[in-house]
């Protein structure tokens, strides 16, 4: 039996019967977002599954020199928790890492985490209305309800080159930094220009003695306006009321009104391109050089990224840029697809991550034994960005077509977690056994979604993380980050197919199974 009740709010809801029990996969912002909001809203009763020994996320992973956000330090935070001693406009990795500990301890989330887990499967069981979630310890773990923060950037993406097994060199990727090896005097090959790429290369040619960057596809770059805040500066968000908080809303302000020049507005274009180039221009002095970094596509297309030491590297007499494409390592070389054979003793990844893949490797499967994949198949898609039609009870963090190319990430995550907490707490005050979103609201979401996507700047040609194998955009957002918040508001039942707990088929065991892994 299906329901379609109205929305109300549950902040003086009906005394709650039983508290779902959510599993929570990922320990990064999204993890916490989640936590924090199921705590706001008195559910305690989730598990935060960690498949490494603390929480980070890819702030945790992404330790390579001049690892920095490319979103002013006062916006990347979450809005309960402000942060008045960043060091630097841009907060660089290690503050930010420290950030979110300090955010979890503060919440007291450490004792809801399993560290050391990771997740390969989950089961929907129609029957008991409930996800079995294996992990890779060979145990079973039971939970309610099933949220999914691992994120868009989780996967280290490397080509499987033919030869790789036999480089006699060092190689790793850009998330996988080897801090233990020597890099000085070394032959190094630099696969990729991306926004990894553009803050590692910098501090890898002022030691070795030769950095040959191989790129398919130059990217735009602007600058960055970052700078270290003074101890004044620091006191003054700290002891001025109301001051931080306006200065995070004018930060935000200033990156939403960037949204024009990546939703196909010819003008907004024209002007981002202009910055671009007169950055490039006044840092790159050889023709020659400035033609093989000018990009070939609409800036935007891809991620534009931000640095001022870029170009400078760049056109360092000991770096060197090439264009192409890798197709095969050799002992002591890397082939580009030309017969270009580039000598070295070192191959640093900068290739990104596997974005478009979102839940992969995890087999998940829901209602009736649906594979994810096969739901996929053409092209994840969810309805906004946080649940699939066919998968009961499964909610995503930064999930498809939720990514942003013009303002903070941690905004749209909290829309999110807001928008989960109110499913969540739905189901505890109404006793429903499954909250499913409707087929129909969910295609006609995905299909107005990627009609608007159509006339925005993605929708260029280019081969950008943006876009899976089919052509299909599955990333970004297709419009402001306002309009993402007001459409997640609320959780809108009538969207939603909610089954309740006494219509469930009788002689199911619903109360919490031994190894749930929920603390009490």
């Amino acid at each position: 039996m299906t329901t379609h009740a109205p929305a109300r709010p549950h902040a003086e809801g009906p005394a709650r019967t039983r508290t779902p029990r959510v599993g929570v996969i990922g320990t990064g912002f999204s993890g916490v977002a989640i936590a924090a909001e199921l705590q706001t809203l008195g559910i305690h009763s989730f598990t935060m599954l960690e498949k490494a020994d603390e929480i980070g996320g890819v702030w945790r992973d992404n330790t390579y020199p001049g690892a920095a956000c490319d979103v002013p330090s006062h916006l990347y935070a979450f809005s309960w928790k402000p942060e008045s001693d960043w060091s630097l406009r841009f907060a660089p990795q290690a503050e930010i890492h420290a950030y979110l500990q300090d955010a979890a301890r503060e919440r007291g989330l450490l004792p809801h985490i399993r560290f050391g887990v990771e997740v390969v499967r989950a089961v929907w069981s129609d029957t008991a209305a409930t996800w079995h979630v294996h992990l890779d310890t060979g145990e079973i773990v039971t939970f309610d309800v099933l949220v999914a923060g691992t994120g868009q950037l989780n996967r280290p993406a490397i080509p499987a080159l033919p030869g790789i097994d036999g480089f006699t060199g060092l190689h790793f990727h850009s998330a996988r930094w080897d801090h233990a090896a020597d890099l000085e005097g070394r032959d190094m090959v630099v696969i990729g220009t991306g926004a990894s790429a553009i803050q590692f290369v910098p501090h890898l040619a002022e030691t070795a003695q030769q950095v040959t960057v191989v790129q398919r596809s130059a990217p735009w770059v602007v600058p960055k306006a970052d700078r270290a805040y003074s101890a004044r500066q620091r006191a003054t968000f700290a002891r001025v009321p109301g001051y931080a908080r306006a200065y995070r809303a004018f930060q935000y302000l200033r990156y939403e009104s960037r949204w024009p020049a990546f939703s196909g507005n010819a003008l907004a274009g024209r002007a981002a391109t202009a910055i671009a180039r007169r950055h490039m221009e006044s840092s790159v002095h050889d023709p020659e050089l400035r033609e093989r970094l000018t990009p070939d596509h609409p800036i935007g297309c891809k991620r534009i990224l931000q640095s001022n030491d870029w170009y400078p590297a760049l056109a360092r007499p000991n770096v060197d840029v090439v264009d192409g494409r890798v197709t095969r390592v050799e002992a002591d070389a890397v082939v580009l697809d030309d017969g270009t054979r580039l000598p070295c003793d070192t191959i640093v990844w900068g290739t990104g991550f596997k974005t478009t893949e979102f839940l992969a490797p995890i087999e998940l499967r829901g209602r009736g034994g649906t594979d994810l994949n096969d739901a996929w198949r053409d092209g994840a898609e969810a309805h906004l960005g946080i649940t699939v039609a066919g998968f009961p009870n499964l909610f995503l963090m930064y999930g498809p077509n939720t990514n942003l190319g013009h303002n903070s990430i941690i905004f749209m995550l909290e829309c999110q977690a807001r928008y989960i907490g109110q499913a969540v707490a739905r189901m505890a005050e109404d006793d429903l056994a499954s909250i499913e979103v409707r087929e129909d609201v969910h295609r006609r979401f995905n299909d107005s979604l990627q009609r608007r996507l159509q006339g925005s700047v993605w929708a260029g040609g280019c081969d950008s993380w943006y876009v899976d194998e089919h052509g299909r955009i599955v990333n970004n957002w297709a419009g402001t980050t306002l309009e993402y918040r007001w459409r997640t508001r609320r959780f809108v039942a009538r969207d939603h197919l909610l089954v309740r707990r006494r219509d469930l088929p009788t002689g199911n065991d619903l109360a919490p199974a031994a190894g749930s892994g929920v603390p009490t």
